[in-house]
């Protein structure tokens, strides 16, 4: 069954353009992503995260709603 079902993903996959085979690969990424963060994280990795998070945001190391949007039409 599961060839089957791979093969008819990749049957699918194989007829949308280079922008739609991006949009997916990056929705299969988002989908394994939250498999892996399902796991519970300690209270010191998760304030860790928050301090490392606070340091970027401090060296500008952020993008506005502005250049977000742009990097999304760009897609």
């Amino acid at each position: 069954m599961a060839k089957a079902l791979d093969h008819e993903m990749y049957n699918y996959f194989m007829q949308l353009n280079d922008a739609e085979k991006k949009s997916v690969i990056q929705m299969l990424k988002t989908f394994v992503k939250g498999k892996e963060s399902s796991v519970r994280i300690s209270i010191e990795q998760y304030n860790q995260e928050l301090q490392e998070a606070e340091a970027e945001y401090e060296r500008g190391e952020f993008a506005t709603h502005e250049e977000f949007v742009k990097q999304i039409r760009k897609w």
